[in-house]
C-alpha cells in the first residue's frame, strides 16, 4: 500500500491536483463572488456587482420557486420571492424563505474526515482524502471485481453534477451499479409514464391547476408538500371541484370538495372500478381512444368485474360515493389528476400510477389545458435525475440496453463504447441486498441520508457496517449516514455553486453561486473533477471543465430524444426566459421569433407555459399511449391481535423537509413543527387504550419500536395511526415492501402496535 501511495503521489497528474488545491486555498480570501474561467467552478452567467439582486431557483422541493438573493459585498445576506417567475409569482413557503440559513450552520463539513484506527474521525487534507479514496475503492475491485463497488446519489444536486457522476462512476472508474434517492420518490412515476407513454414525460404545467374545473389528488396533499402549487390552485377562478382520496383527512382534504377516505391501499381497485363505471355509463371519449390509444378493449374487459359492490367492500367508501365521483369526472370539462408519494410509495404503485393515466386517456384528459394524468415531483432536481444522472437509464433518456443508443453517446462524448455498460444497474434496494450478501464491498453516498431515509432503517445500518469501505459526500459531518463514514468529503451546498435544475412541470431553471462555501468544501463538480483526476480517468472529462461547458453536452445528447434542449443557447437565455420547459429543440416549431429565421439570432420569445401531448401523439413507435394493468395484490403486512393499527407515514409541515438535514439548522423553522416526534390516533382508539393527549406512547412494529408524543386527532380513522416522516426514528417500523416495477420502497403502510408509557 504504501509503495502505491507514492507513486500516486509522484504522478503528473496529483502534481496538477495539488497545485490547483493550493491555488483554491488562497483563493479562500478573495472574492466571494468567482469570475469566469475559474479552474472548474463554471461560468458565471453574469458578472454581479457588490451590493446588487439576481434571482436563482430554490433547493429544497421540484416546485422550483425562483428566489431574488439580496447581496452585500458580493454575498448573499437575504431573499425574497420572484415576483414574476412564471412558477410561483412572488410566492415562497417557509422553506424557500429560509434556503439561506443552511448554509451558514455550524456542522458544516470544512475539510475532509477520515476515519483512524481508534474509529474517531479526523480532519484531513484533499490530497490524503482523494488517495485514500483511489487506493481503497481500486484495491476493493482489484480483489473482489469492478462491481464490487457502488454509489449512491441524489435528486438534490445539479443536473450537470448528476450527469459528472455518472458518466465518471460508470465511464471513468468502472462502476456497473449505482442509483439515487429519487429512487425513493420518482421511480413509480417515471416507470409509469414509460410504459404509458413511451417516455418519462411529465405532461403538464403548472397553469394547469388554475384552468381546470375537477382537480383529482390522490395520495398528494399539496397544501404542506407543495405549497406553491396549491397557492396556483386557489387561483383557480371556475370554481372547480376538488376531490382527495387520501385515507386521512389531510389539509388538502379539509379543502376539498370531496374527500373520499379510502382503506390504505384499495386506490387501484378504486380506480378500476371507477374505470368501469366510466366505460359502462358511455362517459368515455371514443375518439381520442381510438386514434391515439392501443389496448383499450382488453382494459375495458379487465376491469368489468370490478362492480360497485366489489369497489365498495375493498375500499371502505359507499356505492353512492363511488357514483358520485365517477359523475364528477364525466361531467368536467377540463379534469386533472395528480398523485405524490401515496401512490409513487406502494407495493403496486405502478400500476397504480397507471390506473390513474388510463382515467386520463380514457376521458381524452391529456393534452389540453386543465387536464393531464400528472405526477407532482419531489426533490428540487428529481427531473434531472430521472433525466442524467446515468444510473438506471443512459444519460437523456437513453437505453444501456441498446447498441445504437450506446453508439450515439460514445461519439458524442468521444469514448470508447465499450467503457458504457450494455446492462442496467441494480436499484437502490439491490444495491443494498448486495452489501448484504458480500457482493458490494465499497460504497460512496453523495448529498443523501440513506441511515435516516431508508426503509426499515435498523436493518440498513446494520448492512452498512459490512462494507470495507463507505464514502460520503456531504455538506455536513453530522448526518446520520456520515456517521458510519470511512471517509467524508466535503460539499458546497445550494447558492454556492453554479447549475441548472429541473423541476415537476420540465422547467429548467438556474442555480447561481451567491457565496462562498466555507473553508475547504468545494462543489460537488468540483469534488467529481479531482476524483477523475486521482483515478486516472481525468483526459476521458477534459471537456467537461465547467458546469455550463457540461450543460453544452447535456444539449447534444438530447438531440432527438423527447427531452431535447437543443434550442437553449446558454445560461443566459434560461435566466433571461424565467426557466424553459424541455422539450425546446432547436428548431422554428418549438418557439415564437418575429420571424423565424433562426440564423439571425431574433430575439427569442419562449412560451412560459407548453404542456405535452397537445397533438395526440405519444413517444412509443405508433404514436399511441397504452392502456396497462393488472390485477390488485395483497397488501404486504396485515394487522393481527399483536400489531393492529396500520401505521400511515408522510409529509408533516411546510417546514420540514426529508430527514431534516438541512431544515434543521433553522431556528424559524423548527419553531413550526414539534422537535419531539409525535404520533396521529383516532379518539375512540385512544380512549379504548387509555391513552390521552400529549401522554408518551410506544408504538412498535415487528422490526423496531419508538416512543412519541400522542396526538389526539380525528382526520385519522380508527384502526389507523400516522406519524411524520420527517424523524429519524419513523423509518425504524417501515417495513420493506417495494413495488416489482419501479423497485420503489412501499413507505406508507405497515402494522404497528400502540400502547400508553407508564407515567
Amino acid at each position: 500500500m504504501k509503495k502505491r501511495v507514492a507513486k500516486l503521489r509522484g504522478h503528473p497528474l496529483v502534481k496538477k491536483v495539488n497545485s490547483l488545491i493550493r491555488q483554491w486555498d488562497g483563493r479562500l480570501t478573495q472574492d466571494l463572488v468567482l469570475r469566469p474561467g475559474d479552474f472548474g467552478l463554471g461560468k458565471v452567467p453574469a458578472r454581479l456587482e457588490p451590493d446588487d439582486t439576481t434571482d436563482m431557483i430554490c433547493g429544497f422541493c421540484s416546485t422550483g420557486c425562483s428566489l431574488k438573493i439580496h447581496l452585500k459585498d458580493g454575498q448573499a445576506i437575504n431573499l425574497s420571492p420572484t415576483t414574476d417567475y412564471p412558477v410561483n409569482l412572488g410566492m415562497a413557503c417557509p422553506k424557500g424563505w429560509e434556503a439561506l440559513t443552511p448554509l451558514r450552520a455550524h456542522d458544516r463539513a470544512t475539510t475532509p474526515y477520515v476515519r483512524d484506527e481508534s474509529g474517531q474521525l479526523k480532519r484531513t487534507d484533499w490530497d490524503t482524502a482523494l488517495q485514500i479514496f483511489t487506493l481503497r475503492f481500486k484495491a476493493i475491485q482489484d480483489k473482489f471485481g469492478k462491481e464490487s463497488i457502488a454509489w449512491l446519489g441524489t435528486g438534490q444536486i445539479c443536473t450537470e453534477e448528476l450527469a459528472f457522476l455518472g458518466a465518471l462512476a460508470k465511464f471513468g472508474m468502472g462502476i456497473v451499479h449505482g442509483d439515487g434517492n429519487t429512487r425513493q420518490c420518482m421511480a413509480t412515476a417515471a416507470t409509469a409514464y414509460k410504459q404509458s407513454f413511451g417516455f418519462d414525460a411529465p405532461p403538464y404545467t403548472y397553469k394547469d391547476f388554475e384552468e381546470s374545473d375537477v382537480l383529482v389528488f390522490i395520495g398528494s396533499n399539496p397544501c404542506i408538500a407543495h405549497p406553491i402549487m396549491w397557492q396556483r390552485v386557489c387561483r383557480n377562478k371556475h370554481s372547480p371541484e376538488i376531490i382527495v382520496v387520501d385515507p386521512r383527512k389531510t389539509e388538502t382534504a379539509m379543502a376539498a370538495t370531496q374527500h373520499y377516505a379510502i382503506k390504505p391501499k384499495s386506490d387501484l381497485c378504486l380506480l378500476y372500478g371507477l374505470a368501469n363505471m366510466l366505460n359502462q355509463s358511455g362517459w368515455i371519449d371514443r375518439d381520442f381512444i381510438d386514434r391515439h390509444t392501443s389496448g383499450f378493449p382488453t382494459f375495458a374487459a379487465f376491469v368489468a368485474p370490478f362492480t360497485e359492490g366489489l369497489v365498495s367492500e375493498a375500499t371502505g367508501l359507499a356505492a353512492a360515493q363511488l357514483r358520485q365521483f365517477a359523475e364528477t369526472i364525466h361531467q368536467g370539462k377540463r379534469v386533472s389528476f395528480w398523485w405524490t408519494m401515496g401512490v409513487n410509495q406502494g407495493h403496486e404503485a405502478t400500476r397504480t400510477a397507471q390506473a390513474i393515466i388510463n382515467l386520463a386517456l380514457m376521458t381524452g384528459n391529456i393534452g389540453r389545458p386543465g387536464t393531464g394524468a400528472n405526477s407532482i415531483t419531489g426533490q428540487c432536481n428529481a427531473m434531472g435525475s430521472r433525466l442524467f444522472s446515468n444510473t438506471t437509464n443512459l444519460l437523456a433518456g437513453h437505453d444501456f440496453l441498446s447498441a445504437e443508443d450506446r453508439a450515439k453517446i460514445a461519439r458524442i462524448l468521444r469514448i470508447d463504447s465499450n467503457s458504457i455498460p450494455d446492462r442496467n444497474s441494480w436499484a437502490y434496494d439491490q444495491i443494498v441486498e448486495g452489501i448484504a450478501n458480500n457482493r458490494i464491498k465499497g460504497l460512496w453516498v453523495v448529498a443523501t441520508n440513506s441511515s435516516h431515509s431508508w426503509i426499515n432503517q435498523g436493518e440498513f445500518n446494520a448492512i452498512i457496517e459490512k462494507l470495507d469501505f463507505l464514502v460520503v459526500q456531504d455538506m455536513y459531518y453530522t448526518t446520520e449516514t456520515a456517521q458510519h463514514a470511512d471517509l467524508i468529503l466535503p460539499a458546497a451546498g445550494w447558492g454556492e455553486k453554479v447549475g441548472t435544475f429541473i423541476n415537476s412541470e420540465r422547467r429548467i431553471g438556474l442555480v447561481k453561486k451567491v457565496s462562498r462555501a466555507p473553508g475547504h468544501a468545494l462543489s460537488d463538480f468540483n469534488i467529481f473533477k479531482l476524483v477523475a483526476q486521482y483515478w486516472g480517468c481525468g483526459k476521458m472529462f477534459e471537456k467537461w471543465s465547467s458546469p455550463e461547458s457540461v450543460f453544452e453536452i447535456l444539449k447534444e445528447l438530447s438531440r432527438g430524444q423527447p427531452c431535447e434542449i437543443t434550442g437553449i443557447r446558454d445560461y443566459k437565455m434560461i435566466d433571461d426566459a424565467g426557466g424553459i420547459q424541455w422539450p425546446l429543440p432547436d428548431a422554428c416549431d418549438r418557439i415564437l421569433t418575429s420571424d423565424c429565421h433562426l440564423s439571425k439570432e431574433p430575439e427569442r420569445a419562449i412560451e412560459t407555459e407548453r404542456r405535452l401531448f397537445e397533438d395526440g401523439a405519444f413517444y412509443h413507435t405508433d404514436e399511441r399511449a397504452r392502456f396497462i394493468f393488472e390485477a390488485p395484490g395483497e397488501i404486504p403486512e396485515v394487522t393481527d391481535e399483536l400489531y393492529p393499527f396500520i401505521l400511515l407515514t408522510g409529509r408533516a409541515t411546510s417546514s420540514q423537509w426529508h430527514t431534516q438535514t438541512r431544515t434543521g439548522k433553522s431556528l424559524v423553522l423548527r419553531k413550526l413543527y414539534p422537535s419531539q416526534i409525535y404520533m396521529e390516533i383516532n379518539p375512540a382508539d385512544a380512549d379504548r387504550l387509555g391513552i390521552t393527549a400529549n401522554q408518551r406512547v410506544r408504538v412498535a412494529s415487528r422490526r423496531g419500536r419508538l416512543v412519541a408524543t400522542a396526538f389526539i386527532t380525528s382526520t385519522v380513522q380508527p384502526g389507523h395511526v400516522f406519524i411524520p416522516m420527517h424523524y429519524a426514528a419513523t423509518n425504524e417500523l417501515t417495513f420493506p415492501a417495494f413495488d416489482p416495477y419501479s423497485q420503489q420502497p412501499a413507505y406508507k403502510a405497515c402494522a404497528v402496535s400502540v400502547s400508553p408509557v407508564e407515567r
